[in-house]
């Protein structure tokens, strides 16, 4: 009876094992499947050009390190992703990136990770309210910030003296990157507002005013266009801070639709983010005017360098480790340089680098 118990036991354990191994729309296998081990890498939605491009890139580079990646996108949809997380560390993975849909909202599955020394590397978005989170990797983000509104300011001077109208966008409140962003672009337009420079005639200088959840396109036209119909009768809007390049469209979509761009009124100084292909379109036709280049083959590198170092049991490189708190700990993090983008800027730094082909942009 012991011996049969035994065989039952051990087989139910197998076939467990096996069920939990299955692989859903990436790549593969457990830690002992003959190459470094698996890393899960938690994304936060394909319907952004940025994040595909951020999986595809980090999932190639750690397989040509050698090892296997189970590569998952939520959708924007937060328990989807909680889900995926736990399912990864039911897998055994050996360490993992996440880029959280939202940055509070993972702290009791990731206590299970660090619970099981799975390492935890916050993906360019910083987790918040939890010590499981052993490094961050992303740009300088409060430098994007300042290069879109520098870039704003570039733009409005182009076209004549101020006073200049300007609207202000912000990103997503429960991303942590979007009050760097924020808080860069206001250290250039705050001192303008408060001189006269720029005016702002919504009334809408705050944060939570400016602020687009889930950095929804959609929701970002609308508020355009409830600001046109608001408060532009008479006034036209010279200007548009837009932290995102998904924003950017949208606005853009806004403003289209109320006679810019054509009937007289030209269409205002656009600012963007991530370089997307179909905002350097945009760029090219002189509809918007700037974004904010975040080279995510560079993003991957850094990350991917991070868990070899950690494989190895060295300790990974850093150069920032005072900036990012995330109401816990202070996380180490390794920040890269982002690069402002103009129309004259697309060749060299985007296709001469090989980012994108001239076929991609026509």
């Amino acid at each position: 009876m012991r011996k049969l118990l035994t065989t039952l036991v051990a087989g139910g354990l197998a076939l467990s094992l096996a069920a939990c191994g299955g692989d859903d729309d990436s790549a593969s296998g457990g830690s002992d499947g003959g190459g470094k081990g698996t890393i899960g890498v938690a994304m936060p939605t394909k319907s952004s050009e940025r994040w595909i491009a951020d999986g595809n890139n980090i999932k190639e580079q750690l397989e040509a390190a050698g090892y296997d990646v189970d590569l998952q996108y939520a959708e924007d949809d937060i328990p989807t992703q909680v889900s995926q997380v736990e399912n990864m560390i039911t897998k055994g993975v050996d360490t993992l990136v996440i880029a959280a849909i939202d940055g509070t909202a993972l702290g009791e599955v990731l206590s299970t990770a660090e619970s099981q020394d799975i390492d935890i590397i916050s993906y360019d978005r910083l987790i918040r309210d939890s010590d499981a989170v052993d490094y961050y990797t992303t740009f300088d983000n409060f430098q994007v910030g300042v290069l879109q509104a520098e870039s704003l300011v570039t733009g409005l001077e182009e076209r004549g003296k101020p006073p200049y109208n300007v609207e202000l966008f912000a990103g997503s409140p429960d991303d942590n990157n979007a009050t760097f962003f924020w808080d860069g672009a206001m250290s250039i337009l705050q001192p303008m507002i408060d001189s006269g420079d720029i005016v702002v005639p919504s009334g809408q200088t705050e944060f939570d005013q400016a602020a687009i959840l889930r950095w929804d396109p959609a929701t970002a036209q609308k508020r355009m266009e409830d600001i046109l119909t608001k408060t532009y009768s008479s006034e036209t809007v010279e200007g548009v801070l837009s932290p995102y390049d998904g924003l950017s469209l949208g606005i853009i979509a806004a403003l289209q639709g109320n006679g810019y761009g054509g009937g007289g009124k030209d269409l205002p100084v656009v600012t963007g983010q991530d370089a997307e292909v179909q905002s350097v379109k945009s760029i090219l036709a002189d509809e918007q005017y700037s974004t904010i280049f975040k080279d995510t083959r560079e993003l991957a590198e850094v990350t991917v360098d991070m868990i070899v170092a950690l494989g190895n049991g060295d300790e990974p490189e850093v150069n920032d480790t005072e900036t990012y708190d995330n109401g816990v700990k202070v996380v180490p993090s390794y920040l890269l340089d982002p690069v402002v983008v103009y129309k004259d800027d697309v060749q060299s730094v985007l296709v001469d680098s090989g980012y994108y082909t001239e076929d991609e942009l026509k």
